[in-house]
């Protein structure tokens, strides 16, 4: 796959419009005949790194490791621990298929001989289209905030320059996400950058907003990826959203809060996501292809849990107040507002009934809460005490919410049919 230089230049000239701050202070480690860099106090120190280092390759195994419960038989009355018996013990009987294509290669697979990495269906298209926005906006919102604040601003809120960087670097992985999409649905068509609005203030909300924006941005694709007619396009995409997972939890590190609390990560319908996505791009080239995805009711939680008392760091081990059991309380719109980028777009929904339920979608499970109180436009639930496998809880780390006409039983490959009893929503909710 070729990549298109006006492409790459067109990225890289919208970096200019929120300057990045340079790497200013408090490094790890500088060269011996490094200078201080521009802006730094004169009083920093350095470490000095050493010019060679006598460690291991890691190439030879050096010891063995066996695991307490090594080839031990459990059975679910007698297990250490939920879901024992399906990790430890013999299977009954031996699986191993030996019906191969040729050698070492197990028959079956989808595999393509010549690859082209292009969209072949609209579905294609528009998945892709919607993915670009969000790349897009992730690029400018990263490179917004490090304009936006100083550097005292960020040393107030306990951020140093190393994490200064990381921000910058991740806006910089950005515009290679961009071109690489850009390329997929062809330079000539493809979106350009938008104009973007953002709801925070602070350094705090900054990183919060960031951390929303890429959680939701990565169960977004996670939702449809292994529905792309193109194959080819599809494992290109999954590389790079593996990429934004790991932002995303370098946000969540940033913020305070425990790094990756949840055994899954979740997937989102294309509508959902750009649901959530649409009320902050303000406007767009008017040659931009339309996003061909509904625009829910907008939901809003009245009561989200505070995240913002967290001390940044690689992991922190406590709970907010967010777990099963908890009241939570909405206001929810009625279709048809003007919303999206220059009022181009209507909020609407496929169901003419009340809402009924609140969804909590997270990691494998879709979980259900009767509403209460649904009056004026406002409504409240309870936190479902729900579980993945065992005593995983469902609802950690980001999750999200809808308010839907009826329950139903669905997996994280067809959650899109949820869209059709969709009342209104998603939102986010923090629970950790």
């Amino acid at each position: 796959m070729l990549f298109s230089a006006a492409t790459v230049a067109s990225l890289l000239a919208a970096t200019s419009a929120s300057p990045l701050l340079r790497r200013q202070g408090g490094g790890s480690g500088l060269p011996k005949n490094a200078t201080i860099p521009e802006g730094s106090a004169t009083n920093e120190t350095y470490q000095v790194v050493q010019d060679t280092y006598n460690g291991t390759s890691l190439n030879t195994p050096v010891f063995e490791s066996v695991p307490q419960y090594y080839n031990q038989t459990f059975n679910s009355t007698n297990e250490p621990y939920g879901g024992a018996s399906l990790i430890y013990g013999n299977p009954t009987k031996n699986g191993t298929n030996t019906t191969l294509a040729y050698a070492h290669q197990p028959a079956g697979g989808l595999l393509i001989n010549k690859p082209t990495y292009t969209t072949k269906t609209n579905f294609d298209f528009q998945s892709l289209n919607l993915a670009l926005n969000q790349e897009h906006i992730e690029l400018d919102l990263f490179n917004n905030g490090l304009a936006r604040f100083s550097t005292q601003d960020f040393e107030d809120a306990g951020l140093n320059a190393d994490d200064r960087f990381i921000i910058e670097h991740m806006a910089v992985q950005e515009i290679g996400h961009s071109i690489l999409i850009s390329n997929m649905l062809g330079v000539d068509r493809s979106a350009k950058m938008c104009s973007y609005q953002y709801p925070y203030n602070n350094v705090r909300e900054f990183i919060t907003f960031c951390q929303l924006l890429t959680r939701f941005g990565e169960a977004g694709v996670y939702g449809f990826l292994n529905q792309l007619d193109s194959r080819p396009a599809a494992q290109l995409l999954l590389q790079s959203i593996t990429t934004e997972a790991r932002q995303q939890m370098i946000f969540r590190q940033l913020q305070g809060l425990p790094a990756q609390p949840e055994w899954f990560e979740t997937g989102l319908p294309q509508s959902y996501a750009w649901t959530m996505l649409s009320p902050f791009i303000k406007s767009c080239p008017e040659n931009n292809p339309r996003i061909e995805w509904a625009n829910f009711p907008a939901l809003n939680i009245t009561n989200q849990p505070d995240v913002f008392q967290g001390t940044p760091g690689i992991n922190s081990n406590y709970t907010l107040t967010s777990g099963s059991g908890r009241l939570v309380t909405f206001e929810f719109e009625q279709p048809g507002k003007v919303t999206g980028y220059d009022d181009l777009y209507v909020t609407s929904t496929v169901t003419k009934n009340p809402p009924k339920f609140a969804a909590f979608i997270g990691q494998l499970n879709v979980s259900y809460a009767p509403l209460m109180n649904v009056t004026n436009n406002t409504a409240s639930a309870y936190v479902p005490e729900s579980f993945v496998f065992y005593d995983q809880p469902q609802v950690v780390n980001t999750v999200f919410v809808s308010l839907v006409d009826e329950m139903q039983a669905l997996t994280p490959y067809n959650l899109s049919m949820i869209n059709n009893h969709t009342v209104a929503g998603p939102t986010w909710y923090f629970a950790s």
